[in-house]
C-alpha cells in the first residue's frame, strides 16, 4: 500500500471520526439534558446543524430521543467505513456495513465514557469543590448517569469515591464483549 493511499485512509478516518464524535457528543448531551447554553454545547450545535437539521426534517424524535442524530451517526459511520474499504479494494455487503458501523459507534461511545470519567476523576483531584469551568459542568452531566447507580452500590470508603472503578470495569467488560462479537462477525460482515 502506497504512501498516498495510507495518507488518504488516515485523512478520511480522522475527518469523519471528528465529525462523528461531535454528533455523538451532541446526542449524548441531549440524552443527559446537559446545559444547552454552555459554550461547548453551542459550538457542537453550530458544527452539527448543517447535517443534522435536514435529517431531522425527515426523521422525527421518538420518546424524547433524537432519532435524526442516531440515523446521522449511522450514515456517517457507514460512509466512512465504506470509503475506507473501497480505497483498500474491498466491497462490503450492506447489512454487514450497517452492523459493523453500529458496533463501531458503540465502541466509540464506550471509549468516550471511559475518557470523560477519567477526566472527571483527574479534575476532582485538583478542583474537588465545584470548580466552575463550563467543561466541568458538561463532564458532570455526561458521567453522572453512569456514576450515580455505581455510587448506590459502592458507598464512599474513607472519603474515596470508588464508583468510577466499578464503571470502568463495566465499560471494559462491555468493550471486550463487543470486540469478541465483532472479531467473529467481521469477516462475514465485511466480505
Amino acid at each position: 500500500m502506497g504512501a498516498l493511499v495510507k495518507a488518504t485512509l488516515f485523512l478520511i478516518d480522522v475527518l469523519f471520526s471528528l465529525y462523528i464524535l461531535a454528533v455523538l457528543l451532541r446526542f449524548l448531551f441531549q440524552v443527559v439534558r446537559a446545559d444547552f447554553y454552555n459554550p461547548f454545547s453551542q459550538a457542537l450545535v453550530r458544527i452539527t446543524n448543517p447535517t443534522l437539521l435536514p435529517v431531522r426534517r425527515m426523521i422525527p424524535g421518538l420518546y424524547g430521543v433524537d432519532m435524526a442524530a442516531v440515523v446521522l451517526l449511522l450514515i456517517l459511520e457507514c460512509l466512512k467505513n465504506y470509503l475506507l474499504l473501497l480505497i483498500v479494494g474491498r466491497m462490503p455487503n450492506v447489512l454487514g456495513l450497517l452492523v459493523y458501523s453500529g458496533a463501531e459507534l458503540i465502541k466509540l461511545t464506550i471509549y468516550l465514557f471511559i475518557v470523560t470519567i477519567f477526566a472527571r476523576v483527574i479534575l476532582s483531584w485538583f478542583a474537588p469543590y465545584g470548580y466552575q469551568n463550563p467543561m466541568v459542568g458538561l463532564l458532570r452531566s455526561l458521567t453522572e448517569p453512569l456514576l450515580r447507580p455505581a455510587r448506590r452500590l459502592i458507598p464512599p470508603i474513607a472519603g474515596l469515591d470508588l464508583s468510577p472503578i466499578a464503571v470502568f470495569i463495566f465499560l471494559y467488560l462491555a468493550l471486550i464483549i463487543r470486540d469478541e462479537l465483532m472479531r467473529g462477525l467481521a469477516p462475514v460482515l465485511l466480505g
